[in-house]
């Protein structure tokens, strides 16, 4: 690992609302944000006859060109399967796949050899679940989540209790979106064998304590996994120092190409898991008597992986260092800032999540205007945000309301851009009036 990474990853700030004005001051002398900005080709493009301003990027980011290059020079100059080939293109490829771990591994301050490479969140949560909590757990213990998880980290779940009879635990929120971390503590009772919290809610935008989480959860003997997807696009992060059993990433938000991500896990863990998908690459031996497997984190990448995907992940991961993330967690709190004061002048807005240490997403709702009406004539005005449940129906459920819509924000983003969204919703409220 390269130490001048490692330390640019390092130690994820207490509090987004306490050192927001250091933050913004930092970006007032940092990076060329409008230079940068012109990084990302679609940026550029027009929607009806309307400069595009995307909002969406909680759903999926938006690539700068270092990435799209890498993806298209990987099948122009070096497309061969990886770790099966002696042959020089062989050789090529399996370098750019496994130096995307090490950089991966870098961003997030862990070992390569704890960091299996999945197609993203969802594959990760999933192999914990099937291939940890499937073996492991018994009838009559719990899992624990809160009420503010994606889907992805709730549906694996329980589709674990069912096969086991499990009991799914859930730990409440407050009504601004902020988990009531005494009500967690206290659901770690004896029967609890593992918690999964999200690190930001793609909702709410709420950054929950993993580090006190994961300490309560170490005191009593209670593995915990974090999903990251939101939070590693956005945020310094030093997995190492959160202290949690596992931790899940997504690559297509933080700038890579879709169909990556990875899970890390605690080697002790993965030493004990089995795999859950057999096939090539994965062992060390096969027999009809029996095969030996590959030590982690090789034993759970059967077959042949979203090669030329790394190869734009690991572009990706250098952008964003060659950035900072400290940069760019003050370039979003400082827009963040910017937006929610906009958006809060608005007549007949209501916010849903508004917690102090928040992320760079904002759900909200109109009276009288239905979320995908609203996203739908707003597209209209060349402006892409989203409208729904956001793969969150329990937390829906928990504000009474059907769907939000929900502007999410990056570092490309310009405060021009939150006024032509303001001014936008403005003219929607008076078209539907």
């Amino acid at each position: 690992m390269k130490a001048s990474r490692i330390e640019r990853s390092h130690s994820i700030p207490p509090s987004h609302a306490e050192e927001g004005n250091e933050r913004a001051a930092q970006v007032r002398g940092g990076p060329d944000w409008v230079r940068i900005r012109t990084d990302f080709p679609l940026l550029a493009r027009s929607v009806h006859g309307k400069p595009l301003v995307y909002l969406d990027s909680a759903n999926t980011s938006q690539k700068p060109h270092q990435v799209i290059e890498a993806v298209d020079r990987f099948y122009r100059e070096h497309n061969a399967n990886v770790s099966r080939a002696v042959h020089q293109l062989g050789s090529e490829s399996t370098a750019l796949y496994e130096g995307a771990r090490n950089k991966l591994a870098s961003f997030l301050n862990v070992h390569r050899n704890e960091l299996v490479l999945t197609s993203g969140t969802t594959q990760a949560i999933n192999l914990v679940a099937y291939s940890y909590a499937l073996p492991k757990l018994k009838s009559g213990e719990a899992i624990l989540v809160t009420t503010m998880e994606h889907h992805a980290n709730i549906v694996p779940w329980q589709l674990v209790c069912e096969r086991i009879g499990t009991q799914l635990k859930v730990a409440p929120i407050t009504e601004s979106g902020e988990l009531i971390v005494e009500k967690f503590v206290e659901a770690l009772t004896g029967e609890v064998k593992l918690a999964c919290v999200t690190h930001v809610s793609n909702v709410l935008g709420t950054v929950n304590p993993v580090r006190e989480l994961a300490r309560e959860c170490r005191r009593r003997g209670i593995p915990i996994l974090i999903d990251g997807s939101q939070a590693a696009p956005h945020l310094p992060l030093d997995i190492a120092s959160i202290g949690c059993d596992f931790y899940c990433i997504t690559g297509h938000k933080m700038c890579g190409p879709t169909g990556t991500g990875a899970l890390w896990a605690k080697r002790e863990h993965l030493q004990a898991m089995p795999p859950c998908f057999g096939g090539g690459e994965m062992i060390r031996e096969v027999k009809f008597s029996g095969t030996t497997f590959a030590d982690p984190p090789h034993k759970f990448e059967a077959g042949t992986p979203n090669i030329a995907g790394f190869a734009g992940l690991g572009a990706a991961v250098d952008y964003l260092q060659d950035i900072g993330m400290t940069n760019i967690a003050a370039r979003e709190r400082e827009l963040l800032d910017y937006a929610t004061q906009a958006l809060q002048q608005v007549p007949g807005l209501r916010l849903i999540g508004t917690a102090p240490d928040k992320a760079a997403v904002i759900s909200f709702l109109i009276d009288g205007v239905h979320a995908h009406d609203l996203a739908t004539l707003l597209d209209q005005e060349g402006i892409a945000l989203r409208s729904g449940h956001h793969c969150a129906h329990p937390l829906m459920q928990f504000y009474g309301v059907p769907a939000t819509a929900r502007a999410s924000l990056a570092f490309w983003n310009t405060t021009e851009e939150i006024d032509v969204l303001v001014a936008a919703i403005a003219r929607v409220r008076k078209l539907l009036a």
